[in-house]
């Protein structure tokens, strides 16, 4: 589904991705663990097109869209659920989804209804401000506010961010269930060890912009293991 081939990006003169190369299969779910500073949300950021990439190239389904603007990349099917969840918290929940529905293939009332069956703790916040919810709501607004519009990869950056442990519960099974009903590709960044291992098919380890090494999801709930690849502990 997704070809990275040596992709490099920065901010100003301040190199961030390295050359990193990978492949995405269709209805995979791959997690990518390191270090803060290594690159996970610059390397989303630069397959959304929110950061342009300074060499290499990003192929989706066959097609070149390394040079293509972030609306571009919607419209051919690849969803962003941003670090901070980035909702727009003066609108309601419902305005929030009618956003994210602005690119649905069908029509916006269809769209909607068929995401708050897939989230039902929606439903009864639907009047309420997106600035008004709890972390954990906004984390499940954003993501719903994604799939309005029938992404087919989704790029999913740090979900369980100060979020209470109910709602990641909730979500893992929810993204579990949404990659099987919607056959949905997920490429995740994420922190939390238990999460990423729960959910992911393939988990990479990026260091220094680039992806050093593939690891077993279940290797990543072993504290040594682990330790020794990112510095990071379960």
């Amino acid at each position: 589904m997704m070809v990275i081939s040596d992709l490099c990006a920065a901010y100003g003169s301040v190199p961030v991705l390295a050359g990193v190369s990978l492949r995405v299969e269709a209805e995979t779910f791959v997690g990518i663990l390191g270090h803060n500073g290594m690159g996970k949300t610059t390397l989303l950021k630069t397959l959304m097109g929110l950061l342009p990439a300074t060499s290499g190239t990003v192929s989706f389904e066959g097609r070149d869209v390394t040079h293509l603007r972030p609306e571009e990349r919607a419209r051919r099917g690849i969803g962003y659920v941003p670090q901070g969840r980035q909702i727009f918290p003066a609108l309601s929940v419902l305005d929030n989804l009618r956003m994210g529905a602005l690119l649905a293939p069908g029509k916006e009332t269809d769209a909607i209804d068929g995401i708050l069956v897939e989230f039902p703790r929606l439903t009864p916040l639907l009047d309420r401000l997106g600035g008004a919810l709890s972390g954990g709501e906004q984390q499940l607004l954003a993501l719903a506010r994604c799939l309005c519009a029938a992404p087919r990869l989704v790029l999913l950056d740090e979900p369980t961010e100060g979020i209470q442990p109910s709602i990641i519960d909730e979500m893992t099974e929810t993204l579990s269930a949404l990659q099987r009903s919607r056959h949905l590709t997920i490429i995740l960044v994420e922190q939390n060890l238990k999460f990423i291992s729960r959910l992911s098919q393939r988990v990479l380890i990026i260091q220094k912009g680039r992806i050093s090494l593939e690891v077993d999801p279940a290797i990543v709930l072993d504290p040594a293991q682990i330790a020794e690849f990112v510095g990071l502990t379960a």
